[in-house]
């Protein structure tokens, strides 16, 4: 299936053709027919000579109900433009026009209809010139008679023509449909319609509605229901977990997981330069209709504060309004060219996110946004709308090659300059360096560490954190000095404080391997269990703690700790009666 909306000042016939087209009657509503006038969108379809379908979206072409007419050509790829041979070019036919070619509509025809109450020629020519200098370009024109069916078999050919010069749908990508009619069915609940442009959509499929999360319990696409429907289509979607009241024009349906909202969005716009912007605007989006407050940051470039978050992506285009003014309200047209931009708090913040933005194209590409952002996560760049080639650094964190190496340096300097203010401690703690650094998550600090840096129990260690201070070198020469004759005769606190060993000190000590805590405030020379076990064995027996004491020449404020340790490296076992003996 193909969709296109139709476009055109009021009374020009737009609904007319597609009825004559379709066979269907686009005008849903009894008022519009009593008026002879669309007022919301109308819906209907038809089959081409090819073979191939094409649904229309038929918008009003009233000013007043402009926005429903965005509403409808806002998700829609190609555009036929209705022009009466009797009426000529009009002030809706600009507008609408003006409306395609702020939303970057390439794909399109001109039909010019009643050409039983005049001559098309004129009008058709001077349309097709008008149109030339929009997005559409030159498009093919066809002057027809919805009346007499003049011309009609050569409309359905350049329909055909049309559908086939469409670019392909990705129906692999996520689902984000935005929805324009909303409606109760007994018996069903809740029923949300709009145009598939993209992915898949199947019964049963879990999807968001706005953040909520709902489920496809039902779908119908040209009056016939489907298990599954790709793009291009109109469907309907019967939901299930939400109610009526929660999916209004303007919400969309979305794969869950893969769009993020934003209400901060910058932009290039065109038609008008940003400085000549009012300061409030109303944006135009799929079927949505938001009202924004404008901040310029350059001559074409400028951010935008939505009045509720939108699931945005790079490159996507969208129309500005200006709400309050009389006549033509359409200010111009805008790619998205950053949704998660940074804040501007600081004194010269603006001018200088305008000349970055001067140098963005809204072309979604990974090494630029990689380049600016330093790191992100994969996810949230998939989420942006950027295609993923790189590997991830860490985890699913992404780094752009130049911010990583100018970290990994910075890794380095930061870890030697802890080491010298700390020359105690065995490396810095990996929590700190991610602070300095400015890191968003400490897996990334580990994922920086290279030679001559090592990462060890949480701590990033420099190439000479395993030399010992000087200063801590002579207090364990002198720790030696007091045990070569009594080995076990370990420092009271009164000597260990005198020498300045204190608790960082003796700690750091023992990590050296250049003493051996054998309890809080107990410090032995390695070796020592050895040593203890050498001289039990003289025992012959199994040994009390008090003959241990005394063969080891210890008080007992050693000899306990010491000869738990020594049962708890087996080389004793204690015995029911509390003695020990050699393993």
């Amino acid at each position: 299936m193909h969709v296109i909306a139709t476009a055109g000042h009021v009374d020009h016939g737009k609904s007319t053709l597609v009825r004559a087209l379709t066979g269907m009657e686009p005008d849903r509503w009894a008022e519009e027919r009593r008026r002879g006038m669309t007022i919301d969108l109308g819906f209907a379809w038809t089959g081409l000579p090819s073979g191939e379908t094409v649904a229309f979206v038929d918008v009003p072409g009233h000013e007043r109900f402009v926005p429903n007419m965005l509403a409808g050509i806002g998700p829609v790829p190609a555009a036929m433009l209705v022009v009466a041979a009797d009426g000529g070019w009009m002030p809706q036919s600009e507008e609408h026009l003006a409306a395609l070619d702020a939303l970057g509509v390439r794909h399109g025809l001109l039909c010019v209809t009643r050409a039983d109450l005049a001559p098309p020629g004129q009008v058709l020519a001077a349309a097709r010139e008008r149109i030339a200098r929009s997005t559409l370009g030159d498009v093919p024109a066809v002057a027809v008679s919805a009346v007499t069916g003049d011309g009609l078999p050569e409309l359905r050919r350049a329909l055909d023509d049309l559908v086939t010069s469409l670019p392909a749908p990705d129906d692999t990508a996520p689902v984000r449909l935005w929805v324009d009619r909303v409606f109760t069915v007994r018996g069903a609940g809740t029923v949300v319609t709009g145009t598939l442009g993209a992915g898949r959509l199947r019964v049963g499929d879990e999807l968001e509605l706005d953040g909520r999360p709902v489920r496809v319990r039902g779908l119908q696409s040209l009056g016939e229901t489907a298990e599954r429907i790709g793009p291009v289509a109109r469907v309907a979607v019967n939901l299930r977990g939400t109610d009526r009241d929660a999916a209004g024009r303007g919400t969309v349906l979305l794969t869950p997981g893969a769009y993020a909202a934003t209400d901060e969005l910058d932009l290039r716009l065109d038609g008008v330069p940003a400085a000549d912007l009012p300061p409030t605007v109303t944006v135009h989006v799929g079927s949505a209709a938001v009202v924004a407050r404008v901040r310029p940051l350059g001559a074409d470039t400028l951010r935008l504060r939505l009045a509720r978050p939108l699931p945005l992506r790079l490159g996507d285009r969208m129309l500005l309004r200006d709400p309050g003014r009389a006549g033509p309200r359409i200010l111009g047209g805008a790619t998205i060219l950053d949704v998660a931009p940074p804040a501007l708090g600081r004194r010269g913040a603006g001018a200088a996110r305008g000349a970055v933005l001067a140098t963005m194209t809204g072309v979604p590409d990974e090494h630029d946004e990689l380049r600016r952002r330093g790191l992100i996560r994969r996810g949230d760049l998939l989420r942006m709308g950027v295609p993923v080639t790189v590997t991830p650094v860490s985890g699913d964190w992404l780094a752009d090659p130049a911010h990583w190496s100018a970290l990994r340096a910075r890794l380095v300097d930061a870890a030697t300059t802890y080491a010298k203010e700390h020359p105690l401690e065995p490396g810095a703690p990996a929590e700190a360096l991610r602070h300095r650094l400015g890191l968003p998550d400490i897996a990334l600090v580990e994922a920086l560490v290279t030679p001559p840096l090592s990462y060890r129990d949480g701590r990033v260690v420099t190439a000479t954190a395993s030399a010992v201070p000087p200063a801590l070198a002579r207090m364990v020469a002198a720790v030696r000095d007091d045990l070569r004759d009594t080995p076990f005769a370990a420092p009271e606190a009164a000597r260990l404080a005198d020498l300045g060993l204190g608790r960082r000190e003796a700690a750091a000590a023992v990590r050296a391997g250049l003493l051996l805590r054998v309890a809080d405030g107990v410090f032995l020379l390695p070796g020592a269990p050895e040593e203890a076990a050498r001289r039990l064995a003289t025992l012959g027996h199994p040994f009390t703690v008090s003959e241990a004491r005394q063969t080891l020449g210890c008080s007992r404020r050693v000899a306990v700790p010491l000869l738990e340790l020594l049962d708890r490296t087996g080389l004793t076992r204690r015995l029911p009666d509390n003695t020990r003996e050699l393993t």
